[in-house]
């Protein structure tokens, strides 16, 4: 198993939880009055959790379809998804200096590194830092700490190099190559994306001791693009963006997702999927919002069918922030 190595890496975990929702048992659907009767005392204390599920028994599922946490399982394999797979693959496998995956906030790039990494092969030393901010010093800290390699904080930046230097000629002599993921790398300032390419210059002959893959919003490809940021540039050998889904790919999208969660697929009308399109431009983890609320208005209104008029309640009421100043431009 590859080693992944990052002192945040439990909390990192938690806020892109890996695993799927626990499993619900079948029941028969009951209206909607009775489902938001108050349980006795007498209950089952550990059926808390379940709390009926919502709309989980009713429409006949066994888990949360639309969960915001980034989640392998349900991954939908786009052309496009397929194709930034394909590229950080490559990227590893090609042993790139520089690999960059962008894309819009939602678009899927954490479910794709997850994916990525739970595939990494044996042999593999793996740092994960996500959000790192700070300038020349700071983000050489950031690497330290995330391959688990001791460092004094108030040593020299010749020091610290010095260290991690040590430590990638190490691994290599133990025929392991070190693969430094960046996520959310466009909070790093062109200082500290300055100081992650000279990690780059570090070699062994040939071959390449580490090895960058930086995630980040559509803001990460205008830093890199920057002239002042050409030496950086260079050094990309692989790079893909995630764009928006359409309105084919958002209804598939959504079936996808239901039938994954145990659904049939059909369970959103067309109509549906068409507001659910216009209302969030096509950018996944808002569809996967606006679906799990659609989900909801439609059990409490015993439709077994989530419909363009029950997403439309939603969006009406405000219950979707996101969209809640955007409501007169998605209505028809």
């Amino acid at each position: 198993m590859p080693v992944l190595l990052d002192a945040s890496l439990q909390a990192w975990k938690q806020a892109h939880d890996l695993g799927a929702s626990n499993q619900a048992d079948e029941v028969v659907p009951v209206a909607a009055a009775e489902r938001f009767e108050p349980r006795s005392d007498e209950a089952d204390p550990g059926a808390d959790s379940e709390v009926n599920e919502f709309y989980l028994h009713f429409f006949g599922l066994t888990q949360r379809p639309f969960t915001l946490l980034p989640d392998p399982e349900f991954l939908y394999w786009s052309n496009q998804h397929r194709r930034g797979y394909a590229v950080l693959e490559y990227g590893i496998m090609s042993r790139a200096p520089i690999t960059v995956l962008t894309g819009e906030i939602g678009a899927g790039k954490t479910t794709l590194l997850q994916k990525l990494l739970s595939q990494v092969e044996d042999g593999v030393t793996v740092g994960l830092i996500s959000n790192a901010q700070g300038n020349r010093g700071e983000i050489l800290q950031w690497v330290l700490n995330a391959l688990d390699v001791p460092f004094d904080p108030g040593a020299s930046y010749v020091q610290n190099f010095q260290k991690l230097q040590d430590f990638l000629i190490s691994e290599y002599a133990q025929n392991r190559r070190v693969i430094l993921v960046f996520d959310e790398a466009q909070n790093v300032s062109t200082e500290g994306l300055e100081e992650l390419r000279m990690l780059t210059n570090i070699n062994s002959n040939k071959d390449e001791l580490i090895q960058l893959i930086l995630v980040g919003q559509p803001e990460l490809r205008d830093l890199i693009r920057d002239p002042k940021m050409n030496q950086l540039a260079q050094r990309v050998a692989a790079s893909f963006h995630l764009n928006r889904m359409d309105l084919d790919g958002t209804r598939a999208y959504i079936r996808h997702r239901m039938k994954t969660a145990g659904g049939t697929g059909e369970e959103f009308t067309s109509d549906a999927a068409e507001v659910i399109f216009k209302a969030t431009g096509g950018v996944p983890r808002l569809i996967n919002q606006l679906c799990d609320l659609g989900l909801l208005y439609s059990w409490t209104d015993d439709s077994p069918r989530v419909t363009r008029d029950n997403i439309q309640s939603v969006l009406n009421d405000g219950t979707f922030f996101w969209n809640d100043n955007r409501k007169e431009e998605v209505k028809t």
